[in-house]
């Protein structure tokens, strides 16, 4: 197990930007910038022992200033959407960016994905971890409360990728951090993930209106287009004639994931029959935003890359029958998500 540290970019101010490469012997290395936590790439092996790159990526820090897409970065302080940019905590009405008119998206104009964090490291036998820092004054972009954040990145010896987060604040406040990493597990970047089998672990999903924002009703998956309690190609039934689809353009939904109580158990995987590569994905959240890539651009097209954004629902803070996001001050949010990496 080893971690690398290197030099990536430097602002003109002169801060310097790192990028941490950490290895096992199994032949999977991951990348991570303490540029917004970003992973800029995970090199896995395939059936034929191939080694390459399956999450989307840029090679320059200014591709990631500029980026609105979220490629591989730390989302926070609030993952996904809040509708009309606005939330009652307490008596207080608290008013945040619309960066997604007219909601709120992913922390803002200037959300985790864009701040520098403090950097450590530290290997074990069987695993080497990047520890990241971030303290969010109180009002940043709107939110209360001074929030200390720590996201721990662990590579294991057995080829999982774990990300702990961990939050404290001295005011009441609202939390929900994730990662927002676009798999594409062909490791051809100019080929869609259509041809990927998913399989999420969830009965139902959270219908949206035309704002992307949960409309309160939680509804079954079965006999829809958002079935996938058992493995099905993304491609299937992505084009189907369906409200909810039309609306997304594509698969953009969050899933209310099975036994929320039980803690950090597998809830979603994916398969590329042609490399052979198998992911699976574990978590201890309620919920998971499926993203079938539908606004990618530029140096990506479209469906190049899908994201499996482990979370609270989104707009919670508007929705009082959602599970709570709300931190105190003297509580820990703490939530766990892991990535194994697999041939089959």
């Amino acid at each position: 197990m080893t971690i690398q540290k290197e030099i990536y970019a430097q602002f003109n101010n002169g801060k310097i930007i790192y990028s941490f490469t950490l290895k096992n012997k199994r032949g999977v290395e991951v990348k991570i910038l303490n540029f917004g936590g970003i992973i800029t790439s995970i090199k896995t092996p395939d059936k034929r022992g191939c080694i390459e790159n399956i999450t989307l990526g840029y090679d320059s820090l200014q591709h990631y200033i500029d980026d609105n897409s979220y490629l591989g970065a730390i989302i926070g302080r609030y993952g996904n959407r809040i509708a009309n940019g606005k939330f009652i905590l307490g008596d207080t009405l608290y008013t945040l960016a619309k960066n997604n008119p007219p909601n709120h998206l992913h922390g803002g104009d200037s959300g985790f994905d864009k701040k520098t964090w403090k950097a450590t490291s530290k290997i074990n036998k069987d695993s080497v971890s990047l520890i990241l820092n971030y303290i969010s004054k109180d009002m940043e972009e709107g939110f209360p409360g001074k929030l200390h954040t720590t996201v721990l990145y662990t590579l294991t010896s057995d080829n999982s990728l774990e990300i702990e987060y961990k939050a404290k604040t001295d005011k009441k406040t609202i939390v929900n951090l994730t990662n927002h990493a676009y798999f594409n597990l062909s490791g051809n970047f100019n080929s869609d993930i259509l041809d990927h089998e998913l399989q999420i672990n969830a009965d139902k999903i959270l219908p949206t209106n035309k704002f992307l924002i949960p409309t309160g009703e939680i509804s079954l998956v079965e006999n829809t287009p958002f079935d996938f309690r058992t493995f099905k190609p993304i491609g299937k039934d992505i084009y189907a004639d369906n409200k909810q689809l039309k609306l997304g353009l594509g698969y953009d939904h969050c899933w209310c994931l099975n036994y929320p109580d039980k803690g950090v158990r597998k809830i979603a995987s994916a398969y590329h029959k042609k490399s052979g590569r198998l992911l699976e994905v574990f978590s201890d959240q309620p919920g998971v935003q499926f993203y079938s890539g539908n606004h990618l651009k530029g140096s990506y097209l479209k469906r190049t890359g899908f994201c499996l954004e482990t979370q609270h629902y989104p707009d919670s803070p508007n929705q009082n029958k959602f599970p709570s996001v709300v931190l105190c001050p003297g509580e820990i949010y703490s939530s766990k998500t892991s990535y194994k990496f697999l041939i089959q």
